[in-house]
């Protein structure tokens, strides 16, 4: 495992999205000066650099071998936990994932929240609280998550997912899933409509398990700054945003096609790899889809996560990282774990760092490699 670390400038953040081992230095790079600009907007070049100051050392994952498999040393003797309180899985893909090509969107006001018993008025005293605390946090429309189902269409051999989805934001996000009330707002949506998440905005975040060239999977370390998660380490990810289809701060479900919402749940988990971690577009395969995890911590917000190939080695995508990038301001740090070593991360120290989205990531990969967490 390398860690590397980073200064980050103040950047404006609405809504990003997650023991047996040991940790030894193995290797010291020197530090590398400079200044880190601050860049803002999602839609920056892919690969934009700029100096950084950092701190850079590589580490080695050391996890005791028990014996047993030999291809997987320890798995008859020693399975790991299947599954962590801090995350459930809602949805998990056939073997190998989903395209783009086999996921389908239905965009509709009746999937959309609905009105907090009362009224919203508890939601508006809450985001004017946060923003007196935190004035650099702003509001934006997301996608929502009512449903998703896996279907077999008639005439296909393809397994097809249907998301039903409405439109949500930010400041719902943290009046709802985020408040102290959400519990009782679940358990109200449970006794009024028969659905825990009724009440809450829910919207779709995405991650990524992005695997360099020489097997390793790429982790960050957010930054203190984030309103979600601070200091945990998390898959590259964000969400979808509704605004890259229909500018203005106000989208309507008629002006989002289905197809294109597809096509923006796909490219934003590529634009999300881009502007965190600092690579080209051009590096990154096709993202397959690989089910979607509930966050328990944030009363069951759902992030859809992938799985994408880079054709970078682990050096090249440190230095990318370490170069800046324009969402450099959100992580301090970037951790490579290799790949045939994930399958028992649950039993390291590190399992504790990780934020739920990227649990609920890891759990997916696992269980799609065939590996028993």
């Amino acid at each position: 495992m390398a860690e590397a670390r980073r200064t980050r400038g103040r950047g404006r953040e609405g809504f990003k999205r997650r023991g047996g081992g040991a940790l030894r230095p193995a290797n010291e790079k020197p530090r590398a000066k400079g200044r880190a600009l601050p860049l803002q907007g999602r839609g920056g070049a892919c690969g934009r650099s700029r100096p950084v100051s950092s701190e850079c050392r590589l580490w080695r994952l050391e996890i005791p071998d028990p014996g047993g498999d030999p291809a997987r040393p320890g798995l008859e003797s020693r399975p790991v936990q299947t599954m962590d309180a801090e995350v459930s899985l809602l949805l998990q893909c056939p073997a190998g994932g989903l395209p783009q090509e086999q996921v389908r969107v239905e965009l509709s006001p009746a999937h959309d929240r609905r009105p907090l018993p009362g009224g919203d008025k508890a939601i508006t005293a809450i985001w004017e609280s946060r923003l007196q605390t935190q004035p650099w946090l702003f509001d934006a429309p997301k996608f929502r998550l009512h449903t998703a189902t896996l279907t077999a269409p008639m005439g296909s051999r393809e397994p097809e997912l249907l998301l039903r989805l409405g439109l949500t934001s930010y400041r719902d996000f943290l009046g709802t899933n985020w408040a102290s009330s959400a519990a009782w707002l679940q358990q109200q949506g449970a006794a009024d409509w028969g659905d825990r998440q009724a009440y809450l905005a829910d919207p779709l975040g995405v991650g990524a398990v992005l695997a360099t060239a020489d097997d390793f999977l790429v982790f960050l370390r957010r930054s203190q700054q984030v309103a979600e998660a601070p200091g945990l380490v998390d898959v590259p990810g964000g969400h979808p945003e509704p605004q890259a289809l229909c500018p203005g701060d106000s989208p309507q479900h008629k002006d989002l096609p289905g197809e294109l919402v597809v096509r923006e749940l796909f490219s934003s988990v590529l634009q999300e790899i881009c502007d965190e971690v600092n690579l080209p577009l051009s590096t990154l395969s096709q993202p397959l889809l690989l089910g979607i995890a509930r966050n328990e911590t944030s009363a069951g917000r759902a992030s859809a996560e992938f799985h994408v190939q880079c054709s970078l080695t682990s050096e090249q995508v440190r230095e990318y990282y370490l170069s800046g990038g324009p969402e450099a301001h959100e992580s301090t740090g970037i951790i490579f774990v290799e790949t045939q070593r994930v399958w028992r991360l649950q039993e390291t120290e590190m399992w504790a760092e990780l934020c739920p989205s990227a649990k609920g990531a890891i759990l997916l990969y696992n269980r799609l490699q065939g590996s028993p967490a």
